[in-house]
C-alpha cells in the first residue's frame, strides 16, 4: 500500500491559522474542545501547539480551577497576532482563487467579482467586516500587563490619530507604521512594497535619543498623552529619512508655507520607526461619543439600514446652504444614501475648532431626511496634501463602507505657497483620484461649485447659470470679516442655527482676546514699548492685560533654562502657551522676548491663532544702536566670547518677513511707538476707535 501523502504547506498553515484564531477566541478551552473546534486529532493538535510555541506565537500558562482536565490557559503573543493576520491574508487569497476557478469551471465565464490581489480589496462588499488590529478582550488584559514593562513612546496628537485608524481598520491594508521599504515606495510612487496603492506616509517619528535606545525586533508600548497604553509595536525598521525629498514628492514642494512641510521639518522627530502594531484599546474620546464610529461600526449600521450605496461628504468646515444643496445633488446623482463624514482630528492651523463645527453640523442635521442621511466623525490627522490626500481620503472612506465620495475643487488644498500661488491646481485632486479610482474601490462624485442665483432664489451649479443672472456669493474671507465685525450674514448664505454657533465662537474682534508679540534684538526697546502699551490698554479697560516680558518669564517660568538654542526655543514656546491661554479666555497678552527664530515664532502664532488674533511687532532697531545702548554690558561680553550663542553676534536673528507692524525706535519717543501699535490694533478691529 502506498504511503499517505504528506500534508501540504498550505494545509499546515490553514490548521495553524485555525488554531491561532481559536486560541484568541477561547483562551481557556481544554485540548479536546480545541481539537474538535479546528477539526484535527489530539495528536495533530499537540504537534500544532508545539510548533506555535517554539515559534513564539503563543504563551501557555497554568490555570487554577476545579476542573483538573483544564489545566492551561493560552494567549497569543504579539508575534502570534501578526502571524494570524498574515495567515488570514493568505487564506482569503487562496480561497478567492479557488472560488474564481470553480466559477469558471461551472459557468464557463469569469466571475463578476473582480479578482484583486490584496486583502483590502477582498473586502469590496461595503457591508462585510474588515480586519482590525485589536486583540480580544482577554488577550488585551494580558498584553497590557506585559506592555507595562516595555520601553514606552508617548504619542503626539497626530500619531494618536494615525494609530487609532491603524488599529480600527481605517488604514487597511496597513498592519502598522510603514517599514523603510514601504515608506520609500509610498514617497516615490504611492505604492507599498507589495504594490498596493497607498499615497500617504504613515510613520512613527521619534527623537534620535529614543531611537538610539531601541534594538530592531524590540517591542515598545505606545501610550497616549495621559500614559494609557493603546497598543504595542514591534520595531522592525529604523532610519533617518530625507525629509526634503518626502516634502517634494508627497506635498509637491519643500516649502514651509505648507503646514505639513512645516510640521515635517520643525515638529516631527528626525528618526522614523516602522513595524507591525497590536491594538490593545482605542483612544478615549470624551466629546461627541455617540457620533464616533469605527469602520466596522459604520458598516454594521449600513447593513442594518440596508444601505448598499453610500456617498461620503468630506469636510473640515461648517456646513452652509451651498454645502447642503451640493450634498443633496451628489446623493441624487449617485443614487446613494449620504454620510456626512467630517474630520475632527487635526486640520489646517487656523481652521474652526471641531467642537464648534460639530455643533454646527448637529444644528442643521435635521434639514436632511433622517432615513437617507447620517453623520459620523472621523478622527483623522489631515496633511492637506491635495491630490494625494484625495486618493487617501477615498481609501479611508472605502474602508468605512462608502461606495462614493465627493471630491471638491482644490480638495484638501493648504492655500498659498511662499510665492503667493496655490500649491495645487483646482482640479489636480479630481484628476489623480480619477486615474486610480478602480484601485481605490470607491467612485468619485465631482464637486459642483454652487452659487446663489438671486432671480431664482436658489442655489445652482456655477456652470449652469444663465447669462445675465445675478450671482451672489460670500467667500470664506468675507464670512470671517462679517463675523469679526459683527455684521449681518444673510439667510440665503447660511442657516441661522449655524451663524448662532459661529458667533458664540467668534464674537466681534473688539471682544476677543489677542496677543501682541514684540520681537527684536536685546536692547532694541521691546520691553519699554511693551510696558507703555500695557499701561495704555489698561487705561482703556474692558479686558485684562498681562505682560510676558523676557526677563520676567525667565525668572518665574523658565528659571531652570540656559541660553542654548534648545532652551531658548523652549522658553519661547512656554511664553506662547501662556499667551494662547490668556487669548483663549478673552484677555490681552503682551509678549516681549527676543524670539530670534522664525520657525519658533510661527509655532507660537499657530498656538495663539487657534483662539484669537496674533499681532507680531518687529522692533527694528539696528544691532549697532542696540550695542550703543547696552546698559548691561552683554554685547561687550559677547564680543569678547564670554557669552556664547548671543543673538546678533554669535547666533543669527531671523528678521520677520511679514510682521503686522514694524517700528523704528531710533530718535523716536517710546510713547509714539506704543501709539503706533494702538493704531494698528484699532485698524485690525481688536480695540475700539
Amino acid at each position: 500500500m502506498c504511503p499517505a501523502p504528506a500534508k501540504s504547506n498550505s494545509q499546515d498553515e490553514d490548521q495553524l491559522f485555525l488554531l491561532l484564531r481559536q486560541l484568541e477566541r477561547a483562551p481557556k478551552a481544554n485540548q479536546r474542545a480545541l481539537a474538535a473546534a479546528i477539526g484535527v486529532s489530539l495528536g495533530r493538535l499537540n504537534a500544532l501547539m508545539r510548533t506555535a510555541s517554539e515559534a513564539g506565537l503563543i504563551l501557555t500558562q497554568d490555570r487554577d480551577g476545579p476542573d483538573r482536565r483544564q489545566r492551561f490557559a493560552y494567549a497569543l503573543t504579539e508575534r502570534g497576532v501578526s502571524e494570524k493576520n498574515r495567515l488570514i491574508d493568505q487564506f482569503l487569497a487562496r480561497k478567492f482563487e479557488e472560488y474564481a476557478s470553480l466559477h469558471a469551471e461551472l459557468t464557463g465565464s469569469v466571475s463578476d467579482i473582480v479578482p484583486l490581489k490584496y486583502r483590502s480589496k477582498l473586502m469590496q462588499n461595503n457591508l462585510a467586516p474588515i480586519p482590525e488590529l485589536y486583540v480580544s478582550y482577554d488577550s488585551a488584559l494580558k498584553l497590557k500587563l506585559e506592555a507595562a514593562e516595555l520601553t514606552s513612546w508617548d504619542l503626539k496628537p497626530r500619531q494618536i490619530c494615525d494609530l487609532e485608524l491603524l488599529m480600527n481598520g481605517g488604514f487597511n491594508p496597513l498592519k502598522g507604521f510603514l517599514t523603510e521599504e514601504d515608506y520609500n515606495g509610498v514617497v516615490e510612487n504611492m505604492r507599498l512594497a507589495d504594490g498596493s496603492l497607498w499615497p500617504m506616509p504613515i510613520t512613527l517619528d521619534v527623537s534620535p535619543d529614543f531611537a538610539d535606545g531601541i534594538e530592531l525586533g524590540q517591542d515598545i508600548a505606545l501610550r497616549d498623552q495621559e500614559g494609557v497604553i493603546l497598543g504595542t509595536m514591534t520595531v522592525t525598521d529604523r532610519w533617518t529619512p530625507d525629509k526634503s525629498r518626502e516634502a517634494e514628492k508627497v506635498f509637491g514642494a519643500d516649502d514651509q508655507a505648507h503646514p505639513a512641510v512645516n510640521y515635517l521639518h520643525n515638529e516631527a522627530g528626525s528618526v522614523y520607526l516602522g513595524g507591525p502594531v497590536v491594538g490593545i484599546q482605542q483612544p478615549v474620546h470624551y466629546d461627541f461619543r455617540g457620533r464616533r464610529d469605527t469602520p466596522n461600526e459604520l458598516r454594521a449600521y449600513f447593513r442594518k439600514m440596508g444601505w448598499r450605496r453610500v456617498v461620503a461628504f468630506q469636510t473640515r468646515n461648517p456646513l452652509h446652504r451651498a454645502h447642503q444643496e451640493l450634498t443633496f445633488r451628489a446623493a441624487k446623482e449617485a443614487q446613494a444614501n449620504l454620510l456626512i463624514h467630517p474630520v475632527v482630528g487635526m486640520t489646517k492651523p487656523g481652521d474652526v475648532d471641531h467642537f464648534t463645527r460639530v455643533r454646527c453640523y448637529e444644528a442643521v442635521l435635521d434639514k436632511y431626511p433622517s432615513s437617507t442621511t447620517s453623520m459620523s466623525l472621523l478622527n483623522l490627522a489631515m496633511r492637506m496634501a491635495g491630490p494625494r490626500e484625495a486618493v487617501w481620503h477615498g481609501l479611508i472612506r472605502a474602508n468605512h463602507g462608502c461606495t462614493h465620495m465627493i471630491v471638491g475643487r482644490d480638495h484638501a488644498g493648504p492655500g498659498k505657497n511662499s510665492a503667493g500661488e496655490d500649491f495645487y491646481g483646482p482640479y489636480d485632486a479630481q484628476e489623480l483620484f480619477r486615474a486610480h479610482a478602480d484601485e481605490v474601490g470607491i467612485e468619485m462624485v465631482d464637486f459642483k461649485h454652487m452659487v446663489y442665483v438671486q432671480e431664482r432664489a436658489q442655489y445652482e451649479p456655477a456652470d449652469e447659470v444663465t447669462d445675465g443672472a445675478t450671482v451672489l456669493n460670500i467667500s470664506g474671507t468675507e464670512l470671517r470679516r462679517r463675523l469679526r465685525e459683527g455684521l449681518d450674514i444673510p439667510e440665503w448664505f447660511s442657516f441661522p442655527e449655524v451663524v448662532t454657533e459661529l458667533r458664540k465662537r467668534y464674537p466681534p474682534r473688539s471682544q476677543q482676546g489677542f496677543t501682541v508679540f514684540f520681537t527684536g534684538f536685546s536692547g532694541s526697546g521691546k520691553s519699554t514699548i511693551a510696558n507703555a502699551l500695557m499701561v495704555k490698554l489698561m487705561e482703556m479697560g474692558g479686558r485684562p492685560v498681562t505682560l510676558l516680558d523676557g526677563d520676567i518669564v525667565r525668572k518665574n517660568l523658565s528659571s531652570e533654562l540656559g541660553f542654548s538654542k534648545e532652551h531658548r526655543d523652549l522658553n519661547i514656546r512656554r511664553i506662547g502657551y501662556v499667551a494662547s491661554e490668556i487669548t483663549k479666555n478673552g484677555g490681552i497678552a503682551i509678549c516681549a522676548p527676543i524670539a530670534p527664530y522664525a520657525t519658533t515664532r510661527r509655532a507660537v502664532r499657530e498656538d495663539v491663532e487657534a483662539f484669537g488674533a496674533f499681532v507680531e511687532v518687529h522692533v527694528a532697531t539696528s544691532i549697532e544702536e542696540c550695542e550703543r545702548r547696552d546698559r548691561k554690558g552683554l554685547y561687550k561680553l559677547a564680543r569678547e566670547g564670554k557669552i556664547k550663542e548671543f543673538t546678533g553676534i554669535s547666533d543669527p536673528y531671523d528678521v520677520p518677513e511679514n510682521p503686522e507692524l514694524s517700528v523704528e525706535t531710533e530718535n523716536v519717543e517710546v510713547d509714539n511707538c506704543a501709539h503706533q501699535v494702538l493704531l494698528k490694533l484699532e485698524s485690525l478691529g481688536l480695540i475700539a476707535g
